[in-house]
């Protein structure tokens, strides 16, 4: 019998305005305590426990999470769609495994939507699981050949596969009634096949048609883009050394010392692959472009501050007492996110976007190691252009040539003026060198990080095969090294020529004339 509920329907929008309010200003717990009120005064609301579920996935507690999608199945009247939203959420908080289990339930309800074939499909390739993905997106286009988001997905299981003339064909024939969003998908794929094909100025027109496409939505983000990044240069014209050296002298007394190492650098630079390479080290655990530092060490310490106050300015005010609990805040989230025990093993946070947070980094872990990726700047920014991104603040800045070096200027140069501040207690890594010898690599990271050596870190495609990868390159670290990505920005001189004085300075500075 369905249970009534016991509050006015303009309570519940109270409720669910406050708890917008509490997680937009990350005041988590906060947010889940009033959206459990919600669902204890509305038992009956599968949207509640929808929700609720999401929210704790997204705060790593994945046991809340699946018990709230499980009584939300329980209540449903129409479980498919509250499988396939589980699915979809789970899925979202990067449980591949939860995803798996609310999408197989749905395929074995008798109103099954072809939505679910595909998202179990999209699970299976990210998990690596090629033929079952392949026989379900088969199974869509059979009911409906022109379904887009089946025929990427075949498209790109074709490119995986080395069929690169069948993954073409299916995408030349893509259909124009699409959403722009899907074509726009299908054109990132579609130029990414003819650049593996040396058709390079096919490639680059495929790629301008796909941003043109979400150019059209994008001027809310590029408003936000633009106001960061002010930020930012306000932040890099206040950073000083005497800051750094007294944060760095701050690391005896914040207690116990941790084992923790920032692999950052610019995205597309080349740190998944050392990520998986350090990763295979037993000694070495690592965490996969989490928000888990901000939310957890930096948002805390703003919470008795006021609103406004500048990023510098709030880490001078830090307590010892407040770094701690930041510190430990930390550590607790990195576990339940990994779903183990960190215990005496060194934690890589793997996540080029920290760079642009390596002071409160040092303010919070001053004993933290850096390990900074370099690579050619000109394939840098080549690869994030030519990469498929959800549109958002940091995405929009891919949509023109012209947005992505400045995203690469903004955070390289605030790199190049941190650098000299920090005596040296750093490690910058070239990803060219990896792929021209990634033993000598391996060895000086290692030693950097004061790990000994183990030749497991060589095995890094096998054990990355084993695991689930969160970057948008999940693919690639599943092969051997490999050299065609080297030098690939000679291919597009043209388009990259008006940008490449902005990009001289740092050509130079990185070696890379």
């Amino acid at each position: 019998m369905k249970r009534p509920s016991l509050v006015s329907q303009g309570s519940l929008s109270r409720i669910f305005q406050a708890v917008n309010e509490a997680w937009k200003r990350r005041d988590f717990q906060a947010a889940i305590e009033l959206m459990e009120r919600a669902s204890r005064l509305n038992p009956s609301n599968t949207g509640i426990l929808l929700d609720l579920g999401h929210m704790y996935g997204l705060r790593y507690d994945y046991a809340a999470a699946e018990h709230c999608f499980d009584q939300a199945v329980r209540i449903a009247s129409k479980k498919s769609e509250v499988l396939v939203t589980a699915g979809r959420q789970s899925r979202d908080f990067g449980s591949f495994t939860m995803a798996e289990h609310y999408f197989k339930c749905a395929l074995e309800q008798k109103d099954v939507s072809l939505e679910a074939l595909i998202l179990l499909a999209e699970v299976y390739e990210r998990l690596r699981r090629a033929d079952e993905a392949a026989s379900l997106v088969d199974r869509v286009l059979q009911s409906d050949a022109a379904c887009g988001a089946a025929l990427i997905l075949r498209a790109r299981l074709d490119r995986q596969a080395g069929r690169l003339a069948e993954a073409e064909q299916r995408l030349r024939t893509f259909p124009a009634s699409a959403e722009p969003t899907v074509r726009a998908n299908a054109g990132y794929e579609l130029g990414g096949i003819l650049d593996r094909l040396g058709r390079y100025e096919e490639a680059m027109t495929v790629f301008l048609g796909a941003k043109n496409l979400l150019l059209q939505n994008a001027a809310p983000h590029l408003a936000e883009l633009k106001i960061v990044r002010q930020r930012i240069q306000i932040m890099q014209a206040g950073l000083n050394p005497d800051s750094f050296q007294r944060w760095l002298a701050d690391a005896p007394s914040l207690k116990p010392p941790r084992r923790l190492a920032l692999l950052g650098g610019h995205p597309r630079s080349g740190t998944t692959l050392l990520e998986q390479v350090l990763d295979s080290h037993p000694d070495i655990t690592s965490a996969e472009e989490t928000e888990i530092f901000h939310n957890e060490a930096y948002l805390p310490l703003t919470r008795s501050l006021p609103f406004d106050l500048p990023f510098l300015s709030v880490l001078e005010a830090a307590s010892p007492n407040e770094l701690v609990q930041s510190r430990q805040c930390y550590f607790d989230s990195a576990s339940k996110f990994l779903k183990q025990s960190i215990g005496g093993r060194l934690l890589i946070d793997k996540n080029p976007s920290l760079t642009f947070l390596v002071p409160a980094l040092i303010r919070v872990f001053p004993e933290i190691k850096l390990l900074i990726l370099l690579r050619d700047p000109r394939d840098v920014v080549l690869s994030c252009f030519m990469q498929p991104v959800p549109l958002s603040q940091v995405g929009s800045a891919y949509l023109t040539m012209e947005g992505t070096v400045a995203e690469y200027s903004t955070m390289m140069s605030l790199w190049q003026t941190v650098k000299p501040m920090i005596d040296g207690r750093f490690l910058e890594v070239r990803y060219e060198d990896m792929v021209d010898d990634l033993k000598s690599v391996a060895l000086r990271a290692l030693d950097y990080l004061e790990v000994s050596w183990d030749d497991r870190v060589l095995g890094f495609d096998q054990h990355a095969r084993e695991k689930v990868v969160r970057s948008p390159t999940y693919a690639d670290v599943t092969q051997p090294v490999y050299k065609r990505a080297m030098g690939r920005w000679h291919h597009y001189r043209k388009y990259l020529e008006p940008h490449l004085a902005e990009l001289e300075p740092f050509v130079k500075a990185f070696g890379y004339e």
